[in-house]
């Protein structure tokens, strides 16, 4: 799950974390007020979006950028209302952008330096890792090809945390002068008291900046949250913005399955991420393109099976749909049983239904196979996975 800035800089304020004052608005006159409020002539509009790149990305109505500058409460207010409700491209968003339901309207700084720093989950330790580099507002793959010297990494033990050794140590490599080394360290220990709090996957600071007044501060976030810890912070639920999300990936959220929407026109229902990611690669290797990644998990029950074909149906873009099964603890009769109740139901509400190719393999597959056979309906059998990706690349041609 990801937040926007203006979330992520709530979070900042409950831990410690040293930022400029800002206030989120949805109207030109609520930007006017915010402006007012923060009684200050150097201040910054920034749109907001799940998306990098906001300030060299471009509005479709030809307005500029996603960060601007401005002096006084009425030029917020103008600036806003060329933002709101305005679709912004940048180089994360594609082609189609996002639209702007939001702006932060925040202090300007004048920085002196801007630096990277970030925590997240090291797979292969699968512990906590600070990344930080003096190359700040860079995106920090570009700094790795670049500069790779310029990188910073700092493990962390999850038994002991961030120590007071280590967030010197990190002082000192990014070069922070001795008078701002203590601002500098109690801003690293409390990002860091922020990802271990709130479940989190990733806390980007990018940039981290130096004023010209000495202030160590954070200037822009990008936080991500571990999904599966969800249940722990409400709080943090309740910044979900599904607007900024993908329809279908917030509909298959519902009932538990694990979707991701991708742009082909062959869709995919596979029990085990594994599976579902071999099954994308044989599409591709024949000639195919997968539409999504649709892992419907072990213990896949007829409703979620009946909405996973909702979904997949409802791309208009897919052609075909391929069903891969491997029972193991989900028997292959089972599965096939909802499968055919599922084209029933799609049929029976005239819903959009196309070609449809199954495999399964495993647990009761004979009885699978022969409840397929007779079902009546218009499914393609496939003798093994290899079969299935042929015949359902053959088709969506």
């Amino acid at each position: 799950m990801n937040i926007h800035e203006y979330q992520a800089r709530e979070l900042f304020d409950k831990f410690g974390v040293a930022a400029p004052r800002g206030i989120a608005i949805s109207t030109p006159d609520e930007a006017e007020k915010a402006a007012r409020t923060l009684g200050t002539n150097n201040l910054v509009i920034k749109a907001q979006i799940h998306a990098g790149g906001r300030g060299k990305g471009q509005f479709q109505n030809g307005s500029g950028g996603g960060v601007k500058l401005c002096k006084t409460a009425s030029q917020a207010r103008d600036i806003a209302a060329g933002m709101l409700n305005q679709t912004l491209v940048t180089h994360q968003t594609g082609p189609d952008g996002r639209v702007v339901r939001k702006v932060l309207i925040a202090e300007a700084t004048e920085i002196e330096r801007e630096l990277y720093f970030a925590v997240l989950i090291d797979r292969v330790t699968s512990a906590p890792v600070v990344i930080a580099s003096t190359e700040g507002g860079m995106d920090i793959e570009t700094v790795a090809e670049k500069f790779p010297d310029k990188i910073v990494r700092e493990p962390v033990s999850p038994a002991f945390g961030l120590q007071p050794y280590q967030t010197r140590k990190l002082a000192k490599l990014l070069g922070f002068a001795s008078a701002q080394m203590r601002p500098a360290c109690k801003l690293f220990d409390a990002i860091y008291k922020l990802f271990i709090a709130s479940d989190c996957s990733l806390v980007e600071v990018n940039p981290l900046v130096v004023t010209k007044g000495g202030e160590v501060l954070a200037l822009d976030a990008k936080i991500n949250f571990d999904d599966n810890a969800l249940f722990r912070h409400p709080d943090i639920v309740a910044m979900r913005d599904t607007a900024e999300e993908d329809p279908r990936e917030v509909e298959a959220s519902k009932f538990n399955l694990n979707y991701i929407g991708l742009d082909g026109n062959i869709a995919c229902l596979v029990n085990g991420a594994g599976l579902a990611m071999a099954t994308m690669d044989i599409i591709k290797h024949f000639g195919g393109e997968p539409a999504n990644f649709l892992d419907v998990g072990g213990g896949a029950n007829e409703q979620q099976v009946t909405e996973a074909f909702k979904i997949l149906t409802a791309d208009k873009r897919v052609k075909a749909i391929l069903v891969n099964i491997f029972g193991g603890i989900m028997k292959c009769d089972v599965i096939a049983q909802g499968i055919i109740n599922a084209v029933k139901f799609l049929e029976k509400s005239e819903q959009r239904m196309v070609p449809l190719v199954v495999r399964l393999e495993g647990t009761n597959v004979e009885l699978g196979k022969k409840l397929l056979k007779e079902s009546g309906l218009h499914i393609i059998a496939a003798d093994d996975l290899t079969d299935a990706a042929r015949k359902v690349v053959e088709i969506a041609k």
